[in-house]
């Protein structure tokens, strides 16, 4: 079984030298992401993820975000180039959980 969510969100930077971009969950999808993936978090709680923006896929994870609640989505430079999307812009983003397994019963 693979979850799906579907959200638009901010690309931000995280500030310093060598700052990473982000998309942080809407609080509402964030909330599902929790309740949906309570027995496959992996170590800090991150969720492996299949991310889609414009058509491009990659592989990564949701990482849980203690400042907002949330969980923040890393974009890296070869999506945010073949994306054609910077700092600042809004964007769309389908994610998916592969290993939404059902839990087991015993």
């Amino acid at each position: 079984m693979v979850l799906r969510y579907t959200f638009t969100a901010r690309l931000w930077l995280y500030p310093g030298e060598a700052g990473w971009h982000f998309l942080t969950v809407p609080g509402k999808v964030a909330a599902d992401v929790r309740e949906d993936t309570l027995t496959i978090r992996r170590g800090f709680g991150s969720v492996k993820i299949t991310a889609t923006i414009s058509g491009h896929r990659w592989s990564t994870s949701l990482f849980p975000d203690s400042r907002s609640g949330s969980y923040l989505l890393p974009v890296k430079k070869t999506i945010r180039t073949a994306a054609g999307i910077e700092a600042g812009d809004q964007v769309s983003v389908d994610v998916g959980v592969p290993d939404a397994g059902v839990p087991d019963a015993g």
